[in-house]
């Protein structure tokens, strides 16, 4: 009789087969969650941590929102469609939002593109400056230098000074830039620019102040004007008599309503201005009597304007300002040079 196969009863309470086999990988699984667990922290800091993103796709994507498609872009970048399109898919995959909708073909930028293309501007704006900067330095003939300063001083001293410069150094470019205080003394504290013109006597943080010239306010009046036949005024000729003041956060205006005050004279004041150069102009028009800076008078004066002296003291005051903390301009003794020239010309 043929013998048959033993055959095991599986034990009351005991698991099947199958069953066993979940238990020997339960285990495993408990690893796996402990494991999983345990990098959860850092994916999620992961996902929380800045892009790291590189110049060449901020490059690629500053060429697609100038240019407004891949094929411009890619002509303007030296590149093929083909890798603008990989790398603003790889950009937008870091970024973790999109940049550009899909619309029939073309791109359109989202909000995001936008607000995120003022940083880049910034930036390559900044990389232009410099790139520009070191070309000044390469050839150290030409250059263009960076000159800061009062709107009146840009009116009344900065263009004799240009006249010195472009006689004796014709290959000097030069750019200014009007700035009120305190704004001006902040830009040349942060070393944006090579030299500054100021009225402060007070040199600011990394700065150093040579005072250039020190005089006093003078008075501009309408040709015509009664007062013209005088050759010095005082507070008391001012007696109620329309007058055109500064801006009140003018340190001048300051000095100037001190004056009065003092002698106890009333003027008339409905106009008032930031800017000494409007101010003379309104007298010029017979607004009114002011009391300006003498660069801006001697500018001013003509036909039509008529300056004289005060009898009280309002002093007036030029300062140079030159950064000390960045590198100075190559050429930046040739500007100091006929910025004084001008002054002694003035």
């Amino acid at each position: 009789m043929p013998r048959q196969p033993k055959t095991h009863a599986t034990p009351p309470g005991a698991l099947a087969p199958e069953r066993s086999a979940q238990v020997k990988e339960e285990p495993a699984q408990r690893a796996g969650d402990t494991e999983q667990n345990a990098m959860a922290p850092r994916l999620r800091a992961r996902e929380n941590a800045a892009p790291l993103l590189t110049h060449r796709q901020l490059g690629l994507f500053r060429a697609i929102m100038l240019h407004g498609n891949l094929s411009r872009a890619a002509e303007a970048s030296a590149s093929s469609q083909p890798t603008l399109s990989r790398e603003l898919a790889r950009l937008e995959y870091l970024l973790g939002f999109a940049l550009f909708d899909r619309v029939r073909g073309r791109l359109r930028p989202t909000s995001r593109a936008l607000a995120l293309m003022q940083e880049v501007e910034r930036s390559f704006v900044g990389l232009e400056q410099i790139s520009a900067r070191a070309q000044e330095l390469r050839t150290l003939t030409t250059g263009r230098l960076r000159l800061a300063c009062l709107p009146a001083l840009a009116h009344a001293l900065v263009p004799l000074a240009l006249v010195h410069l472009q006689q004796n150094h014709p290959e000097v470019s030069v750019s200014i830039v009007p700035l009120e205080a305190p704004w001006l003394e902040q830009a040349l504290s942060e070393q944006r620019f090579d030299v500054g013109l100021s009225e402060t006597t007070e040199a600011p943080t990394g700065v150093e102040l040579r005072a250039l010239l020190k005089v006093n306010e003078v008075a501009v009046l309408p040709t015509g004007h009664r007062l013209c036949k005088r050759t010095m005024l005082s507070p008391q000729d001012f007696a109620q008599e329309p007058f055109i003041g500064l801006a009140e956060s003018d340190p001048y205006r300051h000095a100037i309503d001190s004056v009065f005050r003092d002698a106890g004279v009333e003027r008339i004041t409905r106009f008032e201005t930031a800017s000494a150069v409007a101010v003379c102009a309104m007298v010029q028009r017979g607004l009114g009597l002011a009391i300006v800076n003498p660069l801006t008078a001697s500018a001013m004066a003509g036909p039509q304007l008529v300056v004289r002296p005060l009898s009280v003291a309002i002093p007036f005051n030029v300062a140079l300002l030159l950064p000390q903390v960045a590198a100075p301009h190559p050429l930046r003794d040739l500007l100091v040079d006929a910025i004084v020239a001008g002054i002694a010309a003035r």
